[in-house]
């Protein structure tokens, strides 16, 4: 390696390369005492420290250090010098100092020649390594003339042994990322207690309070409450509250008992009834509730009724509200009451997500809703229009069949019909069918889908013998259309109707992938030609221009590439999970992936949807549509950190893949 040059300018590298350059800034000499080089012929720094202060404070993992401890560390530094195309640290050496890339770009290989990753300013060398007393194990390359500031081994440790999140920075990446998942949870648990019943009384009404005056009749109290559709109701003199009258009173006290109902209500109200304040938890109003032997509870601020909680709106609560929620649609008389029920999703998202529920987990309460919607809307449609004139299967499709719905999900879905099917007789029926489910799950609040995967579509419409010929021309004729179509059908989940029919064209889809290597092969290349939004030096990329300008689609170009890596080992092993953690898992256990990958691709799985998640329950809560599109600038120093890093793993796995699905298994 050359050596170091006597003169430096600390704000930028002093070559050119023959490129056009501006003037640098007034060079600063370096004095050399004795014992000051480090092992490559570095030099001890004297001088700008403050620059070098700053620019570690903007790069991780120095950015999480308290001020006063990154204002000492310069001092302890030595820079060096490397010519574009030499070696910074060789593999199999032992790193005797953390290396931080403070102009230029270095490349990192295996010593098979496979590229690890580039990085450019602020990127840390050797670190692991260090960290673990071991040998470095890919090789670093200057890959334009580059200066990097050594942090001595002993500063290092240091900062290790007194500061978790940098050291834990320097641990390997499925451990890394593995944290980031575990503390992305947890930091969204201590936004909020981790039971839902911490939640205020205020936070849990779901309505104005509906009110009668003292002096009205119980008949009119009651005309009231059937109108409402409300089992009590308030009832006040002036304003402030003087009773209630609840279902239960009027079977006792007036049918019972005999009462003229042109009495007034405050003949069989309860007086003074028990109250709440809107900030009371949750949990006391429940056990106020409990110790009482009452059902409703009037919430009551400065003396007026600001509304009322029930016991069945506490108990949904602790229950887990998708329980009841799911209860409430397969009872739903028509498709305007799913879709009101339907709202209530939103805020059982938002409370998984304030709990640190898992993204898999959130996913399949997410999911289950949803087919507890879907499937009421068919059975309403079935029953306008009659017995089925021959069996069939509705098939749910995409994020749904694998059990990782979210929030503003579309459409997909698909109709598999018996064999019997005739055309000329039945089509009407199974036409009309998929439009009322269609329209349906429209009304709910599931946009149709924009590619026309739907059953209204004649194409998703098709007995079980013309469903096998599709599958057998996508993966005998892999086209650029067939693959995408496969990969849409090939994450399919039997709904509703006969589940026979399901699972014969599930297992045929199975059989046919698996004798299809080269099927495979193109879902291999069709995974690997997608890109996650990172830069040439790991550096998120973002849109530059329209809606979505500045921020990056996290499903697009992560959670996505994912899906397609897992469904691709799945298939090849002939695996009936649908979802991308169960067919990740069957992959290591047919040796399709290393256990090593599988954790990675797992960690970044759950990280990406989790922050996912969270930012569409944020959109949301602030009466804007869901999407995938996130701000970078949004999330914290360390989310971004791994969420490069999660973009890391996608790109090592992709990597991977060409290896275990060669391109020579397409011709």
């Amino acid at each position: 390696m050359h050596s170091f040059v006597a003169f430096v300018a600390l704000t930028q590298p002093p070559w050119g390369h023959g490129r056009k350059t501006r003037a640098p800034p007034a060079l600063v000499r370096v004095e050399t005492p004795a014992g000051a080089r480090g092992h490559d012929g570095s030099v001890a720094l004297d001088v700008e420290l403050v620059e070098i202060r700053d620019f570690l404070a903007s790069h991780a993992p120095f950015d999480c250090l308290p001020p006063a401890v990154i204002d000492s560390i310069p001092s302890r530094l030595t820079i060096g010098y490397h010519r574009r195309g030499t070696v910074v640290l060789a593999a199999g050496s032992t790193p005797v100092e953390l290396l931080v890339v403070r102009s230029g770009a270095v490349e990192l290989r295996e010593p098979d020649g496979n590229l690890v990753e580039r990085g450019g300013a602020g990127t840390c060398i050797g670190g692991a390594a260090l960290a673990a007393d071991g040998r470095q194990p890919s090789t670093v390359q200057a890959i334009e003339d580059t200066l990097v500031l050594a942090c001595p081994a002993a500063v290092f440790h240091g900062l290790r042994e007194r500061y978790a999140e940098f050291a834990s920075f320097f641990e390997p990446r499925a451990g890394r990322l593995g944290e980031a998942v575990t503390q992305q949870r947890q930091q969204q648990v201590t936004r909020t207690d981790q039971s839902v019943l911490a939640s205020k009384v205020g936070d849990i009404v779901r309505r104005s309070p509906v009110t009668v005056a003292a002096d009205a009749t119980i008949l009119e109290a009651a005309r009231l409450m059937s109108a409402e559709r409300i089992s009590s109701v308030l009832v006040t003199d002036g304003g402030r509250l003087v009773g209630i009258v609840t279902d239960r009173d009027l079977r006792t006290r007036v049918l019972a008992a005999g009462a003229d109902p042109t009495a007034p209500v405050s003949t069989v109200m309860t007086s003074d009834p028990a109250t709440s304040g809107p900030n009371a938890l949750a949990l006391e109003a429940l056990l106020e509730m409990v110790r009482r032997n009452i059902h409703h509870l009037p919430v009551v601020e400065d003396g007026l009724p600001s509304g009322m909680v029930t016991a069945t709106d506490l108990l949904r609560l602790q229950q887990a509200s998708p329980v009841f929620l799911v209860g409430d649609i397969a009872k739903a008389p028509d498709v305007a009451t799913v879709a009101e029920l339907a709202t209530r999703l939103q805020w059982v998202v938002a409370g998984l997500v304030r709990q640190g529920t898992s993204a898999q987990d959130a996913g399949r309460v997410v999911t289950t809703v949803g087919d507890a919607i879907e499937q009421r809307v068919l059975g309403l449609a079935e029953a306008g229009l009659g017995p089925p004139p021959v069996p069939y299967a509705w098939l749910t499709l995409g994020s749904r069949a694998r059990y990782e719905q979210a929030l503003g999900a579309d459409q997909d879905h698909a109709l598999l019909l018996h064999d019997d099917y005739r055309p000329t007789l039945h089509a009407p029926y199974y036409e009309e069918l998929a439009e009322l489910v269609t329209s349906g799950l429209q009304t709910v609040g599931y946009p149709r889908c924009r590619g026309g995967k739907m059953a209204t579509n004649p194409k998703w419409r098709q007995p079980l013998a013309s469903w096998r010929q599709h599958v057998a021309r996508w993966v005998g004729t892999p086209t650029s259309e067939a693959v995408l179509e496969a990969s849409v059908f090939f994450d399919l989940r039997h709904l509703y109707g006969d589940p026979g029919l399901s699972a014969e064209l599930a297992a045929y889809q199975r059989r046919a992938a698996q004798a299809a290597p080269i099927f495979m092969a193109h879902l291999a290349a069709h995974a690997a030609s997608q890109h996650p939004p990172v830069g040439f030096f790991r550096e998120l990329v973002v849109e530059r221009s329209g809606d979505h300008r500045n921020t990056l689609d996290v499903k697009r170009g992560g959670i996505n590439i994912i899906v397609e890596i897992a469904r691709l080992h799945g298939l090849a092993c002939g695996s009936e999970a649908t979802s991308t953690i169960a067919r990740l898992d069957d992959g290591v256990a047919a040796r399709r992936l290393s256990a090593e990958l599988a954790a990675d691709l797992r960690d970044a799985w759950e990280f990406l949807a989790h922050l996912r998640l969270r930012h569409q329950t944020e959109q949301v809560g602030a009466g804007r549509p869901a999407d995938n599109w996130i701000d970078p600038s949004s999330i914290s120093h360390f989310e971004k950190r791994h969420l490069k890093g999660a973009f890391g793993v996608i790109r090592s796995a992709q990597g991977a893949l060409a290896q275990r699905y060669p391109v020579r298994e397409m011709t």
